[in-house]
């Protein structure tokens, strides 16, 4: 949620800290604020509002250091504003920026405020900074004053400290939010994860859960949770600094629905062959695991949610394995029954989801036979705790509404189907050939999809003085009605609802009229006249209907079922990922003429770190 960045340097700091919080707003923010060592001192600027604004005020007011912190604020604890931006500070000595939740934050605000310390914010985070200046003021240096501080919070947080007392030095620590180290040349940074750093370095080390690191110009030094020393590996980084930039795009979002041919052809490479999926592609030993799976359960939150749903009706219709779905959220505070030999699985795009990782790990304690991740990001916190992960290869993905990060998960998971479907002997070698063969297909037909953009941009039209929308969807393209609905009201802020299309008549009919366009996924298969039947529906009430319909069910529908998109599917197995495009379209387009933020929605964030 929000990001952090930190540099200490033997050139102006501040350009750099405001490079990488430019790199980090794709996470969603309210605020931003930079503090900066000058002369002895330290210097803070904060602004409520975009990291424009807080250029404009350095432009005004220069920070001349070489060492600093700089923070994009998610509210959680007290409103959006200056006050309640980061850094904090205390004493005008110590600075800290905060990524997380402290859950016992108004206790140690007690306690502080009776030992003298008098609080400027609503937020959770001051009580950190407080305690790091008490523990200082007692004789501790900075990174060992930041080591008792950790002991006393409970809760998430990534943070970066930095002391007017201690030229040059920064103090990192993560616990259930990511932190990396940059390693540079004679330079030292930190940030919520690599993007900020790319124009500087390419050589990370990737902080683990209670791990401090002080950090200077010349040296870094790692203590974990318990208090060792301790060397963790470097790894460089293979993205590109311009792979984070728009280029001739007008959003990150219309970017990223584009990039999904080539998206999907990076996740299949390697992991199928001309007839099969290739062995062990979830791990070493996979498919010895794989091969006892009887039962699966899938959990994950908001779009990767979705994904699971339409994975559920592939893997009890194709492999024959029941399979289970279940939010996050929900999941892990409830004591789910676990059969046995059941396959745990985790769907996340950053891999620091706070609810999925906590699923994660309340299930390593249920009974699973393993737990596996489906996952964008190779280092993060999830993919570590598991024991089998298939990466997506969506590469970074900087607009909030997830669109190739979505399609991703579906192949990858179409991948663990054919697998399972293999193994449990529930479809024949000719038929695993087929689907293997259709997959070969998959990019080529989502490049087709995104020829339809020109026609979605001019049925976006429609929708642009409505308040409402309803989409329909049967079997697995229930789970895609839901997305489209999704990426509507989260870039555009229209309200939508999907519905299977049979519980129309369950009490969705009765908000349908002229003002209610309603959009419905007609792939061909045997519920479409099921499908044509709910259009009926519809179109009896008044509704204004638009189809997004694979071109050999077209010939079934007729002129009076509304305004029919026609596109070519590929079949059962790759529908549901083709047929989203249009829906990626429609949403971008209408936000587009309604003027809203397209890549930084209001009040989301991109990866919710926090529960």
């Amino acid at each position: 949620m929000c990001g952090i960045v930190a540099a200490s340097t033997h050139r102006q700091v501040s350009e750099i800290l405001i490079s990488g919080l430019r790199a980090l707003e794709y996470r969603g923010y309210d605020s931003a604020g930079i503090a900066v060592q000058q002369d002895g001192s330290l210097l803070r600027l904060r602004t409520q509002g975009k990291v424009n604004d807080l250029q404009a005020l350095l432009e005004e007011t220069p920070l001349n250091g070489v060492c600093g912190i700089a923070h994009t604020r998610w509210a959680t604890h007290g409103v959006p504003n200056t006050t309640n931006a980061h850094p904090h500070l205390s004493d005008d000595t110590v600075a800290l920026v905060h990524n997380g939740i402290i859950e016992n934050h108004e206790e140690l605000r007690d306690e502080l405020k009776s030992s003298g310390y008098r609080f400027s914010s609503d937020t959770d985070t001051e009580v950190m900074v407080h305690l790091v200046h008490r523990s200082m003021r007692e004789g501790f240096d900075l990174f060992a004053a930041v080591r008792e501080m950790v002991k006393k919070v409970r809760g998430a947080f990534a943070i970066a400290v930095t002391s007017a007392s201690e030229p040059g030095v920064i103090i990192g620590a993560r616990s259930g939010s990511p932190l990396v180290l940059g390693i540079g040349f004679d330079e030292h940074y930190l940030a919520s994860d690599v993007h900020p750093l790319l124009t500087v370095t390419n050589r990370f080390v990737y902080l683990e859960e209670g791990d401090v690191v002080r950090l200077d110009t010349d040296r870094y030094q790692i203590r974990n949770r318990a208090d060792e020393l301790v060397d963790r590996p470097v790894k460089e980084a293979d993205l590109a600094a311009d792979a984070v930039q728009r280029g001739r795009y007008r959003h990150y979002m219309q970017k990223e629905i584009f990039e999904q041919p080539q998206a999907i052809a990076e996740t299949l490479e390697g992991r199928i062959g001309t007839n099969r999926v290739l062995p062990n592609i979830f791990g070493v030993g996979a498919d010895a695991v794989l091969e006892q799976v009887r039962q699966v359960h899938i959990v994950a939150c908001g779009t990767s949610y979705h994904a699971g749903l339409v994975a559920r009706y592939q893997l009890e219709e194709l492999a024959g394995i029941p399979c289970t779905v279940e939010v996050a959220s929900e999941y892990r505070y409830r004591h789910p029954v676990v059969p046995a030999q059941t396959l745990f699985v985790a769907i996340s795009q950053s891999g620091e989801t706070a609810d999925t990782l906590a699923a994660l790990r309340h299930a390593r304690n249920s009974g699973y036979l393993a737990a596996m991740v489906i996952c964008n990001v190779p280092e993060s916190s999830i993919v570590r705790e598991a024991d089998l992960v298939l990466m997506t290869r969506a590469g970074p993905e900087i607009g909030v509404a997830a669109t190739k990060a979505f399609t991703t998960q579906l192949v990858a998971l179409q991948l663990l189907v054919l697998e399972l479907a293999r193994l449990a002997g529930h479809a024949k070698d000719s038929q695993i050939e087929a689907w293997a063969e259709d997959l070969h297909q998959l990019p080529g037909l989502v490049t087709k999809a995104l020829g339809l953009d020109a026609e979605i941009e001019e049925l976006a039209e429609q929708f642009v003085e409505k308040h409402h929308a309803l989409f329909l969807g049967r079997g697995s393209h229930y789970p895609i009605a839901m997305e489209g609905a999704l990426k509507l009201k989260e870039i555009s802020y229209i309200h939508a609802e999907a519905y299977p299309a049979g519980e129309l008549k369950h009490g969705p009919l009765a908000l349908v009229d002229h003002d209610m366009p309603v959009v419905a996924v007609a792939p061909n298969n045997r519920l479409l006249e099921k499908l044509i039947s709910n259009i009926e529906e519809v179109r009896a009430r008044g509704g204004e209907m638009f189809v997004i319909a694979d071109a050999e069910a077209v010939s079934s529908l007729k002129t009076r079922h509304g305004r029919v998109i026609k596109l070519e599917t590929g079949g059962a197995l790759l529908a549901p990922v083709v047929i989203t495009v249009p829906l990626q379209l429609l949403a971008y387009h209408v936000a587009v003429l309604r003027g809203t933020d397209v890549d930084q929605p209001r009040n989301l964030a991109k990866s919710v770190t926090v529960e």
